[in-house]
């Protein structure tokens, strides 16, 4: 069952890893491929406060409405941000690309590190994430700088260093959060859609929150 499980997780990486490729390739992929990976997100996150507001009180109603819309909007204009830099700044492009690389890399440092050295856990909210996990989420996105020190050579390897922490704290933070909501509506994951991986929210919690932290603090 485990091979099982493992087998599906690696092909649906693959195609993941794939498709990452042909966005950052091809306008046409980035923009089809945003906007269906936006929809999806959203209306997984659409049943996650479904679920944490299902009484049918007037505070819940309001509450899922602001919840929705606000998750929407965030998504919406996320979204927009990502295809209209690959389009018209392609400074700000790579940015992207960096704090999505951030994301990616503190999760598979995270998962690691966490695995190697275990020890306490972290947090109640996702009991398989350990302290040892969260330092392996610090420091292998730090793997990425001396790729990118030419394109971003105005700024001080340290700054660079200093940046690429708060990226990082951004896209843990984004996980717990999601794990938060997960706990609330009483799921394992946002949906079953990626074999081996749950859902595309599960997959993109980090890098939602990565992304613009990445844009705000590079152009500060």
């Amino acid at each position: 069952m485990k091979s099982l499980e493992l087998k599906k997780r690696i092909i649906t990486s693959i195609f993941l890893l794939t498709l990452l490729f042909l966005m950052f390739s091809y306008s046409f992929i980035l923009i089809i491929s945003s906007i269906v990976i936006g929809l999806i997100s959203w209306i997984e996150f659409y049943a996650l406060i479904s679920k944490i507001f299902k009484k049918k009180s007037i505070e819940n109603q309001i509450l899922r409405f602001l919840c929705k819309s606000s998750s929407l909007l965030y998504l919406s204009g996320l979204v927009f941000i990502i295809i209209s830099t690959k389009l018209v700044n392609l400074n700000l492009y790579f940015v992207i690309i960096y704090s999505l690389l951030v994301a990616i890399m503190s999760d598979i440092g995270g998962l690691v590190i966490g695995k190697i050295f275990k020890g306490k856990k972290l947090s109640k909210i996702s009991p398989n994430k350990t302290i040892s996990g969260s330092f392996g989420s610090f420091i292998f996105p730090l793997l990425l700088i001396p790729f990118f020190l030419e394109i971003f050579n105005n700024y001080n390897f340290l700054i660079i260093i200093i940046f690429t922490e708060i990226i990082s704290l951004a896209s843990q933070l984004g996980d717990l959060f999601i794990s938060l909501l997960k706990r609330k509506a009483k799921v394992k994951n946002t949906s079953d859609l990626l074999p081996g991986h749950g859902g595309v929210l599960d997959r993109i919690d980090g890098i939602i929150f990565a992304t613009p932290v990445g844009l705000l603090i590079f152009n500060i």
